[in-house]
């Protein structure tokens, strides 16, 4: 069922098309990308979204939502390829699916449910960031470089600014430029769809020859072929166990930094963040029957959908079906989008989730709130997700310490008894 306030409407289900369309050209590049990163074949980076959107948007909660193949599950399922294949993903990934129908079940993602806003708001920003960063290369048409953390990243790019070409920061730049002031003028229009527009007309008009999304070959993947032995107890189930931790927190956190980007002061029940790990954790196994890696929440996704007038579960349904179409019509004019495109479209998306009003507003928080936002940001730009929000729900721990127990010693002394 549809969950949105409201009569749905031709309004709604064409900004939903234009949710889901936007969320499929922003899929495509960052799937494809993402299982070469795994060593799978690429179309399996694709073959994800494909095959668990349906299920995220008929049993999830979050009806904006959108899930896909994504950057915190690399280690994993690339280690497992390197020993096992892709029976050794189809293992792990079978596995962490299991896990978090367990955690459904035991009513955990109730717990994650609880993390403080500030927290989620530095989560957010953090991964804006990461966003951005890993998009400056394509826009300055610079070679990649510092993989070890996003800083370093950004660090190796900006050393490179003598060497940039103009042509991408032009095609890049026009989308993000021609989106911000789209969304300015009027919020309801796709604003990065127009963009990538724009900047797909000015390549063709320019003669810029840059890399495109290039036509690509849909088919449904075979089974993957794995047999499980006694040291799969020591190897694939730890490492199936943490995957499915790491994939609960990014969805969870995800669905909140979505919630709060949309305005929204009334979160989703307890309950609601159980059924959308038991969602996930349902989809997840039916992907990785496939052998493809492992859906967990995409921010740039989520909120391109949003920004682009998504409202309800249909936008996840059409971004699956759009993806099915930019494949399968991959030898038309999609096929000739720039790919500093999209990469203009997923920076302009970092950009989005900085939000830039949270970073004004910390002069004026509490020293504990301001704290935790930028730990958890720095945390994630610097380390990892998870480690990050651990980090930034340690500082409400230390600050209820610090209250309850004074730092005064005879605060803490046991008192007389009264003569």
């Amino acid at each position: 069922m549809i969950r949105a306030t409201g009569r749905y409407n031709w309004e709604r289900f064409l900004g939903d098309c234009a949710g889901g369309l936007i969320a499929a050209l922003i899929a495509l590049p960052y799937g494809l990308s993402m299982a070469t990163l795994m060593h799978l074949p690429p179309i399996l980076g694709v073959v994800t979204s494909i095959i668990t959107a349906p299920i995220t948007a008929l049993l999830g909660r979050n009806p904006v939502l959108i899930g896909g193949t994504a950057s915190a599950t690399v280690p994993f399922i690339a280690a497992a390829v390197k020993h096992q294949g892709i029976g050794g993903a189809a293992k792990v990934s079978i596995v962490a699916s299991v896990f978090m129908m367990v955690f459904c079940v035991m009513r955990l993602g109730r717990f994650v449910a609880k993390v403080p806003a500030t927290v989620v708001a530095g989560f957010s920003a953090g991964i804006g960031a990461i966003m951005f960063i890993s998009q400056l290369n394509v826009l300055l048409g610079v070679r990649a470089g510092g993989s070890d953390n996003s800083l370093s990243q950004l660090l190796a790019t900006l050393a490179q600014l003598p060497s940039m070409r103009f042509a991408p920061f032009l095609l890049g730049g026009t989308v993000m430029l021609a989106a911000a002031l789209v969304m300015r003028w009027s919020p309801r229009l796709p604003a990065p769809l127009i963009g990538v527009a724009i900047s797909g007309l000015l390549a063709y008009l320019l003669r810029a020859h840059e890399a495109e999304v290039g036509s690509l070959q849909l088919g449904m993947p075979d089974f993957a072929g794995f047999a499980w032995t006694r040291q799969d107890v020591l190897t694939v189930l730890p490492t199936g166990l943490t995957l499915a931790f790491v994939a609960s927190i990014n969805i969870l956190l995800t669905s909140r930094a979505v919630e709060h980007f949309q305005g929204k002061h009334k979160h989703l029940k307890r309950s609601d963040a159980d059924a959308e790990l038991g969602a996930y954790g349902i989809a997840n196994l039916a992907a990785g029957m496939f052998g493809a890696p492992m859906s967990v929440g995409i921010p740039a996704r989520s909120v391109a959908n949003v920004r682009c007038g998504g409202t309800t579960r249909v936008s996840n349904l059409m971004h699956a079906a759009f993806l099915v179409a930019l494949v399968g019509l991959g030898s038309g004019v999609l096929a000739h989008i720039p790919m500093v495109a999209l990469a203009g479209v997923t920076g302009w998306m970092g950009l989005c989730l900085l939000d830039v009003s949270a970073w004004h507003r910390l002069s004026k928080m509490r020293i504990v709130d301001g704290s935790a936002f930028l730990v958890t940001a720095i945390g994630v730009l610097i380390v990892n997700a998870v480690a990050a929000v651990l980090a930034g729900c340690a500082m409400y721990a230390i600050h209820y310490l610090y209250t309850k127990y004074p730092r005064h010693g005879s605060n803490l002394a046991v008192p007389s008894v009264a003569k």
